[in-house]
C-alpha cells in the first residue's frame, strides 16, 4: 500500500520532541496493552514480531502498564526492551489495580506506599533500572495530586524514572503537577470520537510545553470498521463488550458516522484507520503541540499500515467534512467514568 504521496507504507516515519525537555520519538507510538490483554487470543510470535517492525520503521515510544493483565504485558514486553534498550523510550504506568474482591473492577490508587510498591514492580518485571516515562495512569481524588507528583519526582531524584507523565487529567490538574515537577506527557483518549480533551486540556498543556499521547486513536478499532456490535463479533473476553459505544443502539448510530471516513479513505486510496489516524497526527499543527498517537495493533500489517498514516495529510475540505463527528457519537467512552478526566473538568 502506498500513501497520498507515494511513499510505500514501509518507509520510516518522522521524529518530534515529546514536551519540553523531553525525548526524541517516532511521531507515532505503539500501544502494547492488546498484545497480551483485553482484546481476545493473540499470537504472540506475531505480536513480537510486530514489535521489531515497528522498532524498523521508526516507532520508538512503546506503551504498557502495570495493570494490564497484572503485570503479563510488562513480562511480555521484558525481552524485546533489554534487546533494545537503548533504542526505544520506554513508557508505562500506574495507578490502576484490579479489585481484589472483584477481578472484573478496577480500583484507582495514588498513595506514596502503593507508588514505591508498584514502580519496584514495574521495574523488576521489565528487567529495567530505569523507566523512561512513568505515567500516573489515573487520578485518585482521595489524594492530594501534588503528594502524588512529588512523589514520582522522587523516582526521578533517585534514577528509577527518567521522565514523568499524567493520565486522564484536566488542565485545572495539569497546571498543579507541572508546578510540583516538569511533566513530559500527557496520555489521554484521543480520536475522531474522543474530543474533549480539545477544550481545555489541550491548550493548557500546549502552554506548557507539554506532549499529548492519544489513545484509542482508532476508537478502539471502531474506526477502522472492523467490528459494529461487539457483543456480537467480538471474543467473549474481550474489554469492548463492556463499553457503551460498541454495544446496542448506540453502536450501530455510531457505525453510520464512519461514512465521511470510508469515503475519503476510498477518494485517497487509504484505509479508514489511515484517515483517522492521519486526522489525530494533524492535531500537533491544529493546536501547537507535539502529539504522538499510540494505536495499539499484534500484527506487522496493520503497523506499517498505521505508520503510513503519518504521511497523509488531509484537505481543508476532509478535516471539514470530519468536523461533525464527534459531536454525534452516542454512549460514553468508559461505563464507568471515574476513568476519564472528563467529568473533572
Amino acid at each position: 500500500m502506498t500513501n497520498e504521496q507515494g511513499n510505500p507504507a514501509g518507509t520510516a516515519i518522522g521524529t518530534v520532541q515529546l514536551g519540553t525537555g523531553g525525548p526524541e520519538v517516532g511521531v507515532q507510538g505503539l500501544g502494547c496493552m492488546g498484545m497480551s490483554w483485553a482484546y481476545g487470543p493473540t499470537d504472540g510470535d506475531e505480536a513480537r514480531a510486530t514489535l521489531e517492525r515497528a522498532l524498523e520503521l521508526g516507532v520508538t515510544l512503546f506503551d504498557t502498564a502495570d495493570v494490564y493483565g497484572d503485570g503479563e504485558n510488562e513480562k511480555f514486553l521484558a525481552p524485546f526492551v533489554r534487546a533494545h534498550r537503548d533504542e526505544i523510550v520506554l513508557a508505562t504506568k500506574f495507578a490502576l489495580a484490579n479489585d481484589p474482591q472483584d477481578p472484573t473492577k478496577r480500583i484507582i490508587r495514588n498513595d506514596r506506599p502503593y507508588l514505591r510498591q508498584a514502580v519496584e514492580g514495574s521495574l523488576r518485571r521489565l528487567g529495567v533500572e530505569q523507566i523512561d516515562l512513568y505515567y500516573m495512569h489515573r487520578r485518585d481524588e482521595s489524594v492530594p495530586l501534588e503528594e502524588t507528583v512529588g512523589a514520582m519526582a522522587e523516582l526521578v531524584a533517585e534514577g528509577k524514572v527518567k521522565y514523568l507523565g499524567l493520565s486522564e487529567v484536566t488542565a485545572a490538574e495539569l497546571r498543579a503537577a507541572q508546578a510540583v515537577h516538569p511533566i513530559t506527557a500527557v496520555q489521554s483518549e484521543w480520536s475522531l470520537f474522543s474530543r474533549d480533551i480539545e477544550e481545555s486540556v489541550v491548550p493548557a498543556a500546549a502552554e506548557l510545553g507539554v506532549a499529548l499521547v492519544p489513545y484509542s486513536p482508532l476508537g478502539r478499532g471502531f474506526l477502522t470498521g472492523a467490528f459494529v456490535r461487539a457483543e456480537q463479533e467480538l471474543a467473549a473476553d474481550d474489554f469492548r463488550r463492556q463499553q457503551p459505544r460498541f454495544t446496542g443502539e448506540n453502536a450501530a448510530a455510531n457505525a453510520a458516522l464512519l461514512e465521511p471516513v470510508r469515503e475519503i479513505a476510498e477518494a485517497r486510496n487509504a484505509t479508514p484507520a489511515q484517515i483517522a489516524l492521519a486526522w489525530v497526527q494533524q492535531r500537533a499543527a491544529a493546536h501547537g503541540l507535539a502529539v504522538v498517537p499510540i494505536p495499539g495493533t499484534r500484527k506487522r500489517g496493520r503497523l506499517e499500515e498505521n505508520t503510513a498514516a503519518t504521511r497523509i495529510e488531509l484537505t481543508a475540505d476532509e478535516l471539514a467534512r470530519l468536523e461533525p463527528i464527534a459531536g454525534k457519537v452516542a454512549g460514553e467512552r468508559y461505563a464507568d467514568m471515574r476513568f476519564t478526566s472528563a467529568g473533572r473538568e
